[in-house]
């Protein structure tokens, strides 16, 4: 059996995902999705602008064909050439097992190898900007199967990220013990009978290709890593008191969790209000509330803010204000949108000049992106403090007030799935603030400007739902304290 580098890093991702790319049904795999897409061409694109600055030689051979592509590399060093991208690099690990090491480039240094005087190290290139444990990883194991390739061992690999002419050294002295533990771990679990247990993380796994038969999994199971707040080290906590159902959670007392690892005295109440709320089917008061007045306030003129964002280009295009007049009965939408991404200053002009107009209003948004985004463009753009911090000030965090004061039976406390639990439903019903990247991209490239009237229909309705989850808010605990005190 094959072992290469992309089943190592999806592997630090997800144990399950390793096991099923090699033993499940390839008919059920998900199709990828436009997100995927798009990460898959900026890492080609992140490839081919390391390569434009070097001159190199890429082995001739036939994907699949790995005998024959090892062999075409190794006749290119032994040649000493400086570069060699996509090499191949065979290795027999363990009885039934080898390890295939394609790393993007191999890099000439001087040596003393099989070749002659030079050797090569490893460099990889990778979207992150950071040098993330998987990818440092992933570099020892290139740099495992080259020594015993070229009977020499580099002490060091390369990491090509995101931030700009920083080729980033991988310390193999620290990383290949490491590497090695993780790489036993992963035989072993390709040597299982059946599949790793499920365990749905979104972030991790909505770009995963058996997302979809995992999900259905967990549902039926109504597996614990449903419910919001249960991270992996917070569940195999509850494992080893075999916690493991809604209702063993829900009767558990939070003293029994609190000094575990992954709990203090805030996180285990409020799980066991979670898992309560969940068994229940309703929205339950958090111990500790956020104070009424915080919770239950509503202004003459409240503002609702939204932006959409293109992170690769560090743009902010589409600048999203729903003013709601209570007094009036009227709401009015405004979309301050950057055609290109040079017009960044003048929607963010356009903004400021809009919540100015109301100085008062408090505004209302999901998440602390809007309030951080302000802040960031604000000294982008050189703009007064006296302009600014008053408009911080009125900033009221939805998302902050919600989860601080009461639980709701939902399996993510994303804005989505709030709201179409209280029956509001987005106009582009596949639409994403991922797929909303895709689309920027696209139009930037195809000129079609639909792309960017579904991106303003889609930030707009993150605003209307913004606002649907604070009146539900307000409401609801105006309900339960008017109750409690008749």
């Amino acid at each position: 059996m094959l072992i290469n580098a992309e089943l190592l890093l999806q592997y630090q991702r997800c144990k399950r995902r390793t096991f099923l790319d090699i033993h499940g049904d390839k008919s059920q795999r998900d199709a990828p999705n436009e997100l995927l897409r798009k990460l898959q061409q900026d890492k080609i694109a992140h490839q081919l602008s390391a390569l434009a600055k070097v001159s190199y030689h890429q082995p001739d051979y036939s994907y699949g064909n790995w005998e024959a592509a090892e062999v075409a590399t190794l006749e290119l060093m032994q040649r000493g050439v400086e570069y060699i991208y996509k090499g191949v690099l065979l290795a027999t690990y363990s009885e039934g097992y080898t390890l295939l090491s394609r790393p993007d480039l191999l890099v000439k240094r001087p040596g003393k190898s099989c070749f002659g005087d030079w050797m090569y190290v490893p460099a990889s290139t990778e979207l992150g900007k950071r040098p993330k444990q998987e990818y440092q990883v992933v570099a020892a194991f290139h740099a495992q199967v080259l020594a015993t390739i070229q009977d020499f061992a580099p002490e060091t690999a390369w990491l090509i990220l995101r931030t700009k002419d920083i080729n980033y050294p991988v310390d193999l002295l620290k990383w290949t013990p490491r590497m090695q533990h993780i790489l036993e771990e992963l035989i072993q679990v390709l040597e299982l009978p059946n599949p790793p247990e499920v365990f749905i993380s979104r972030q991790k796994c909505n770009l995963c290709h058996w997302y979809s038969q995992c999900y259905a999994i967990a549902q039926s199971e109504k597996h614990l890593s449903l419910l919001p707040g249960v991270t992996p080290i917070r569940y195999t906590q509850l494992q080893d008191l075999a916690i493991t159902t809604l209702e063993s959670l829900a009767n558990t007392s939070p003293s029994a969790l609190e000094n575990l690892v992954g709990f203090d005295r805030e996180v285990a109440p409020k799980l066991v209000v979670q898992a309560q709320s969940a068994l229940e089917r309703r929205p339950l008061i958090l111990p500790y509330p956020l104070p009424i007045k915080d919770i239950t306030f509503t202004a003459p003129i409240e503002i609702y803010f939204d932006i959409e964002a293109q992170p690769d280009l560090d743009l902010n295009y589409l600048l999203g204000v729903l003013v709601v007049d209570r007094l009036a009965n009227t709401e009015q939408f405004y979309s301050f949108l950057a055609d290109k991404p040079e017009d960044e200053e003048l929607v963010w002009q356009q903004f400021l000049d809009l919540v100015w107009q109301y100085p008062e209003a408090p505004i209302y948004h999901f998440c602390v992106y809007e309030f951080d985004t302000v802040k960031r463009l604000a000294r982008l753009y050189k703009t007064p403090s006296s302009l600014v911090r008053p408009v911080l000030s009125r900033f009221v965090d939805v998302y902050e007030q919600l989860t601080q004061s009461v639980a709701l039976p939902v399996e993510s406390y994303a804005l989505k799935a709030i709201a179409r639990w209280l029956g509001f439903e987005w106009r582009e019903k596949e639409a994403s603030g991922a797929k909303c990247i895709y689309w920027y991209d696209q139009w930037l490239e195809t000129g079609d400007r639909t792309l960017l009237e579904i991106i303003q229909s889609y930030n707009e309705d993150d605003c209307r739902a913004t606002l649907r989850v604070k009146n539900w808010l307000v409401n609801f605990f105006q309900d339960e304290y008017g109750l409690r005190l008749a």
